[in-house]
């Protein structure tokens, strides 16, 4: 079976795939750390190999290979290209060969929809997205598919983008609005949800905006050198990630305050495990479930890569 990008939207609805993600995440998963392969391309700067597997024992075993190859933009191509393979876990059969990059942006989507449906409010109602690329329309459907969003602003540092982005969701329905630079402070203020999808490597995001009972969705930082919120808005913050080991080691977002002690490694309250299992029940645990400013932080693993693979192939069988 193989799925192309279109198909594996079409197998991936919102609900159907936070659900699963939620499931995935109580199971044991085995998700070795990914593999960074350096690549050299004559003629063109060198290229990166990422390989992602994971497996659950006796179910299904998957891999994820990423070709990062930044000569493409020179030659009019896409810079990243991707594909999925599932295979059978009792016999290492192939089952599934899918389009990789439509499967990464919307289980990220899926697993920040999972992390608001324990953290932020249930009446949420306002969501200002900060970017305006690929992951900022995943973004937004993933978060009105769990809470009943109403209004959605989006800003980035493209005004043009972000433009493009409200014209199109206007046309589907959306209330939408752009928000320019001058007006962002007052607008981040009135926010239930602030989602952060950007490239930023210094902070775009001031704690000083945020309103009691917000909840930010931090999905932008990969790197140990990338930031998109500063350092008071992680000291106002409840702190959760995806997972603690990939948080911890992969994200400037986290790794920078850690080590100018702004933050403590005890100030992360609970990983997706956690929230799934019931090791952390989330905003109705906190002290003050109505004022307290929530934060999750992630950076992908392999876990969610395989939970979606597995209902694509699972609603196309």
């Amino acid at each position: 079976m193989q799925l192309n990008a279109q198909q594996v939207i079409d197998a991936l609805p919102w609900e159907a795939l936070v659900n699963q993600l939620d499931v995935m995440f109580t199971k044991e998963v085995q998700s070795p750390v990914r593999h960074h392969h350096f690549i050299d391309v004559p003629g063109s700067p060198q290229a990166t190999l990422l390989l992602m597997p994971a497996w659950v024992e006796g179910e299904y075993l998957g891999i994820k290979q990423v070709n990062v190859f930044p000569g493409n933009s020179a030659l009019n191509l896409p810079g990243l290209n991707s594909h999925y393979l599932l295979n059978c876990g009792k016999t290492g059969q192939p089952l599934a060969q899918l389009e990789g990059n439509e499967l990464t942006a919307r289980r990220t989507a899926a697993a920040s929809a999972l992390a608001s449906r324990y953290l932020s409010k249930p009446e949420s109602s306002k969501l200002l997205i900060m970017g305006a690329g690929r992951m900022a329309r995943r973004l937004i459907e993933a978060h009105m598919a769990v809470r009943p969003i109403s209004q959605v602003w989006v800003w980035a540092r493209n005004p043009t983008a972000a433009t493009d982005l409200v014209s199109e969701l206007r046309e589907q329905g959306v209330d939408i609005h752009v928000v320019n630079h001058e007006e962002l402070p007052m607008v981040a203020s009135q926010m239930d949800i602030i989602s952060c999808a950007t490239m930023a490597t210094t902070p775009i995001l001031k704690g000083e905006w945020l309103s009691p009972g917000c909840h930010l969705d931090l999905v932008g930082s990969f790197t140990p050198s990338m930031r998109e919120a500063d350092d008071e808005a992680l000291r106002r913050s409840k702190l959760f990630v995806d997972t603690r080991e990939g948080a911890l080691s992969e994200t400037g977002e986290l790794i920078i305050p850690l080590q100018q002690g702004v933050i403590a490694e005890g100030d992360i309250l609970a990983d997706l495990p956690d929230l799934c299992r019931g090791g952390h029940r989330g905003r109705v645990a906190l002290s003050d479930p109505e004022q307290a400013i929530t934060l999750f932080k992630s950076v992908g693993a392999s876990m969610e890569d395989l939970a979606a693979a597995i209902l694509a192939y699972q609603r196309n069988i």
